[in-house]
């Protein structure tokens, strides 16, 4: 575990915000790449993705101060101060929206943009959740499996060896990611089909994770999961049949 990484005038560098900023920095990369084969301008990739991050920081630390202080009651205020409690479902939609707002101050289509982040997000997020191993976060239930691993000064520290689910879910990312590049020509809502893989994905590696299960035995990042399901699912449906109506 590399918890901190160096630090600046004091002040401690995780290797977490380190990932983080390596995702966004990749992100843009791919993004910009697709939005070329789109004939979308890229050299508004950057800004774009500006706006994403902006808004999945913000999106990630409100959905963790709300659920946060809904479930324990811990302060509101407390919670989205505090440097930890970053929620990735947060991030989805505080980025989405935000990448949405600009989209439309800079005269983008958002559909053809949602589709040319699909595989940054994919392989972003999957940067992110090795930032996640690093500093011992988001780990799932103990296991007696050889490449269980103990996280000393984890978040909380454990010294039982757990399920690394952060890497689990790294390995669903990436080969979903490499699916998405190949279908990035064939797709009539290649975001939607990201959706979809990444509820799919998180849904199964929660039953090696440790959170509460809130309704009908699941977890609610499994509701949030088989909601992205849905979403992309009915998504990708809806604008399939508006391309096979638009040549008749």
């Amino acid at each position: 575990m590399y918890p901190i990484v160096f630090e600046i005038f004091g002040y401690p560098i995780s290797s977490f915000g380190l990932m983080m900023a390596l995702a966004f920095l990749v992100g843009t990369w791919i993004t910009a790449i697709r939005m070329r084969e789109e004939g979308l301008p890229a050299e508004l990739a950057s800004s774009l993705l500006l706006y994403v991050m902006l808004g999945g920081i913000a999106g990630s630390k409100l959905y963790y101060a709300i659920d946060v202080h809904l479930r324990t009651g811990v302060p509101f205020l407390d919670l989205l101060l505090a440097r930890d409690g970053i929620t990735w479902y947060g991030g989805l939609i505080g980025g989405t929206l935000a990448g949405a707002l600009g989209c439309r101050r800079h005269g983008i289509p958002v559909i053809p943009l949602a589709n040319c982040t699909a595989v940054a997000g994919a392989v972003g997020q999957a940067i992110g959740r090795i930032g996640c191993f690093l500093v011992g976060d988001d780990y799932g239930r103990p296991t007696d499996l050889p490449w269980g691993v103990a996280f000393p000064r984890g978040a909380p520290p454990t010294t039982e060896r757990v399920h690394p689910t952060q890497l689990y879910e790294v390995l669903w990312l990436l080969p979903a990611a490499g699916l998405l590049w190949h279908r990035r020509h064939r797709s009539p809502f290649l975001f939607g089909e990201y959706l979809v893989l990444n509820g799919l994905g998180r849904f199964w590696i929660e039953f090696f994770r440790v959170n509460p299960k809130v309704a009908l035995g699941l977890t609610e990042p499994q509701w949030i999961g088989l909601a992205l399901v849905f979403l992309g699912g009915a998504g990708w449906l809806h604008l399939r049949g508006r391309q096979q109506r638009v040549p008749a």
